[in-house]
């Protein structure tokens, strides 16, 4: 038994399919199934049903995920740990982070990154603020930065710059042109969100709900999964979204949204990482960068409150 094939047991058990697996390893489909069938000859034991085309875990196999990954954890920690030894002069650093921050955010700092540690091989994978959490917690991920609110225990969090949210329209809304807002048109608007899970719900949601306000009487036309999705649609006409303002940059720009007079206090992202694993030379190096003093953004003249309701007449 050897860490390849550990390395290649485990994207075939998550694949579930030879051919994706080939492509995610950069190996041929021949090599990826000949490694799975030398480690179940090596441990005597089926770990796949084949069924024609089709492959499914046997019970051994699904015993056996966790431990695999168990294993290569530990020696990609191993590796991290003999890589600091040299300094920052190689190494890897494996990293999650929720949609927003990893498209609009992140990227610059790991650019700036890269410029000073260009040996340190990066990766991202991108998730919602639940599946980042889990990533750092299981060791999938060294660090992890979401938008939204963790409560978890094994997870040690900081605070670092981030964003603001803003409220838009498309520019031919009728609503585009209003200096101020009431609850009755808040309540009003069709809005399109992303998902429940996503960190730009959680804190926009959490918004209203400390202005007294309640999140569940909103009109949701639509819930989109992606930022992209979100702001096509409201540019098309669909209603309102709040979505942060590295987002909704480009539109606003070029006049294709416009801000509805909603104002929202700076926001900050959070860096997790685990509380009892190695935090390796790199990950501290990524985190002095994002602490380093940067301009802070100017808060807007007002931030969301209960708006005050017209008189009835």
């Amino acid at each position: 038994m050897t860490l390849e094939q550990l390395r290649v047991f485990v994207a075939v058990a998550g694949q579930l399919h030879m051919t994706r697996a080939a492509a995610q390893l950069h190996m041929t489909q021949s090599a990826v199934s000949a490694s799975v069938a030398a480690l179940e000859a090596s441990c005597g034991v089926a770990l796949f049903h084949r069924v024609g085309r089709s492959i499914a875990l046997t019970e051994a196999g699904h015993a056996f995920v966790p431990e695999a990954e168990g294993v290569l954890a530990r020696a990609a920690a191993a590796e991290t740990v003999l890589a600091d030894l040299s300094g920052l002069r190689r190494g890897r650093l494996a990293l999650q982070a929720s949609q927003t921050i990893a498209s609009y955010w992140l990227g610059p700092l790991l650019h700036r990154f890269h410029q000073l540690y260009p040996e340190i091989a990066l990766s991202v994978v991108i998730g919602n603020t639940t599946q980042v959490a889990a990533a750092v917690r299981e060791g999938a991920a060294d660090l992890g930065f979401v938008e939204g609110e963790v409560e978890e225990p094994l997870l040690a969090r900081t605070a670092v710059p981030g964003d603001r949210l803003v409220a838009v329209v498309a520019a031919g809304h009728p609503f585009a042109g209003r200096r101020t807002l009431t609850p009755a048109d808040l309540f009003e608007l069709p809005f399109v969100l992303r998902e429940p899970g996503s960190g730009t719900r959680q804190v926009f949601e959490d918004a209203l709900r400390a202005a007294g306000l309640d999140p569940a009487a909103l009109r949701v036309a639509l819930e989109l999964p992606s930022n992209e999705a979100v702001i096509s649609t409201v540019a098309a006409g669909a209603g309102a979204t709040v979505i942060s303002d590295l987002v909704a940059a480009a539109g606003l720009a070029m006049g294709t949204l416009r801000q509805l007079p909603l104002g929202f206090p700076a926001r900050r992202f959070t860096a997790l990482r685990h509380a009892d694993r190695y935090h390796s030379r790199a990950a501290q190096a990524l985190m002095e960068l994002i602490r380093a003093p940067q301009s802070a953004p100017e808060a807007p003249a007002g931030t969301v409150s209960r708006p005050r309701p017209r008189a009835r007449r």
